[in-house]
């Protein structure tokens, strides 16, 4: 049955913020109403859906995100919660003594150990006996690898081989091309695993970042082919980006026609400079724990500027990886030549992404507004390695540190965001991502859940340039995409202290979203995209729909 009737619960919906009910006509919302008009019109066509107080909303969107190695990371160690070198190294033990091949590790972070630095290579060798192993930071920039991996990988001839084990920059990329070489049996699997994870937390599309040094051009093949409309499963929808660089319209048109009609851009990981916790972003002063450094510069002005004036001839989205304030420096510099180049409103018109942009002052933030540049931000990242004791601290010094992901400002700006995870980097968590940008550090960062809900779900289509603009809403006419939530209570949540969140008022007229100061998250009952179920609990499915 094509018609579905949701009814008693919460609607999030611009057009009746006081919503209790749904219906849904195959692959499009027909209306939203209350529970009274439910009533009226319900009949014999219909299959009717108890929502039991649940929350209907649109469907989220990660903005920034790698698929394949996700999927490898939900199917590794998880070392996001070691605490010293010799926790890691015992779950590492662990994990050697329970599977065969390759020991693939994924999240540690040394900034608070006592150790204050990685496992060597040595410590690995004796808690797994001498096995491969690669082990990835929790920023996904540099690792620690094994002497097997190293001796087999070639490492101790490359730039980034530290002599004891830790990997970054060359030696990086290599031990990471090793490491998650897959069969094309693996690599479905690999990636079906983290379709359904992201599913299972309500998302209905994810913003594929793919790149020659994060996987090939046949990996991102094979994970639109198996989240193409017509495919047998249901999965979230691939917005597909390749991450690598051109110089010019026609080396822009050859790649293109390599990698298929599908590719929304070239954009995403082409790094400018790679990430504050392996010290290798580019800053404009030196890091406050290496006095001697200030990262690197992974690429030229001049070559910025032929990115974006190549891609912007083809009304194409061109963007970069760019953290450091050095970095946006480089990437600002180069947009501007691009644009004396092909002028301004070709810029404007290719809808051009910058990723990450942690360090943003205000004249940077004039000059992508002025391009209509959409900035990629992670909230995440605040809220692992935000405030005075945190990474970004440690790392820039506490005054520098209370300006990174100002997304506050960015919207006073007027420069478009998107938010996403970087997953493997932050976990495929909507609302712990919406909370982190309600709670920022930095309290002059601070957006509402309102605002950064939208950032995850409308804001993410548009920054994809989706030809349908209702994706992301849910009102008469819109797409049927849409997650359904478990919530402990609803309200208005706001970022400025001074204004106390408060609870349903219907003079408000303002849609209502899941309290996230409970304790508990969320819990996704159901996820729907056009209308296919991707998604649905054991729970909601045989206790909550009726035939």
């Amino acid at each position: 049955m094509s018609l579905t009737l949701y009814r008693n619960g919460s609607v999030y919906s611009a057009a009746d913020p006081l919503a209790t009910a749904m219906l849904v006509d195959g692959d499009v919302v027909a209306w939203v109403g209350s529970e009274h008009a439910a009533t009226s019109l319900l009949d014999s066509r219909m299959r009717e859906v108890d929502l039991a107080g649940a929350l209907v909303a649109p469907g989220f969107v990660d903005s920034h995100v790698h698929v394949t190695e996700t999927g490898l990371a939900l199917d590794s160690v998880d070392l996001a919660g070691a605490t010293s070198v010799k926790d890691l190294l015992d779950s590492v033990a662990a994990a050697a003594g329970n599977t065969v091949g390759l020991v693939l590790g994924y999240g540690w972070d040394s900034t608070d150990w006592p150790e204050n630095r990685p496992p060597t290579a040595a410590e690995l060798d004796r808690a797994t006996g001498g096995r491969e192993v690669y082990l990835a930071r929790v920023d996904v920039h540099s690792g620690v690898v094994s002497s097997a991996l190293a001796q087999r990988c070639g490492l101790s001839s490359l730039a980034g081989w530290d002599g004891e084990g830790l990997v970054s920059g060359a030696a990086h990329i290599k031990a990471r091309e090793v490491a998650r070489s897959l069969t094309p049996e693996q690599r479905q699997a690999t990636q079906q695993r983290a379709l359904r994870h992201a599913a299972a937390n309500g998302y209905v599309a994810l913003a594929e970042m793919s790149a020659p040094h994060v996987g090939s051009i046949d990996d991102l093949a094979a994970l639109t082919a198996l989240t193409a409309a017509d495919a047998a499963e249901a999965l979230p929808q691939i917005l597909p980006y390749w991450g690598e660089l051109v110089s010019s319209v026609d080396q822009a048109r050859e790649l293109l026609a390599l990698l298929g009609p599908a590719v929304l851009g070239l954009a995403g990981d082409i790094n400018i400079d790679g990430s504050l916790g392996s010290r290798s972003a580019l800053l404009r002063l030196p890091y406050a724990d290496a006095p001697n450094s200030i990262g690197a510069a992974h690429l030229s002005v001049e070559q910025v500027a032929d990115h974006f004036a190549a891609t912007s001839e083809l009304g194409l989205t061109g963007g970069f990886h760019v953290i450091g304030d050095g970095a946006m420096d480089l990437a600002l510099e180069g947009l501007e030549i691009a644009a004396a180049r092909v002028g301004i409103d070709k810029i404007r018109a290719a809808g051009h992404r910058l990723e990450h942009a942690e360090m943003v002052d205000a004249q940077a933030m004039a000059t992508l507004a002025q391009h209509a540049v959409t900035v990629s931000v992670q909230p995440g990242f605040d809220a692992l390695w935000g405030g005075p004791e945190g990474m970004y601290a440690q790392r820039l010094g506490v005054e520098r540190a209370r300006d990174l992901n100002p997304l506050a400002r960015f919207y006073e700006a007027g420069v478009p965001l998107c938010f996403g995870s970087d997953a493997p980097v932050t976990p495929l968590n909507p609302w712990a991502s919406v909370r982190a940008a309600l709670n920022h550090h930095e309290s002059t960062s601070r957006i509402s859940a309102r605002a950064a809900f939208i950032g995850h779900t409308r804001a993410g289509w548009r920054a994809a340039k989706s030809e349908n603009p209702f994706l992301g809403q849910l009102a008469p006419g819109a797409p049927a995409s849409f997650a359904i939530w478990d919530v402990d209570a609803l309200m208005v949540q706001v970022a400025d202290d001074r204004v106390q969140s408060w609870s349903t008022d219907p003079r408000a007229r303002t849609p209502l979203l899941p309290a996230l100061d409970t304790g508990n998250d969320p819990r996704c009952l159901q996820t729907v995209h056009l209308g296919r179920e991707l998604y649905s609990s054991e729970d909601f499915s045989t206790a909550d729909t009726q035939p």
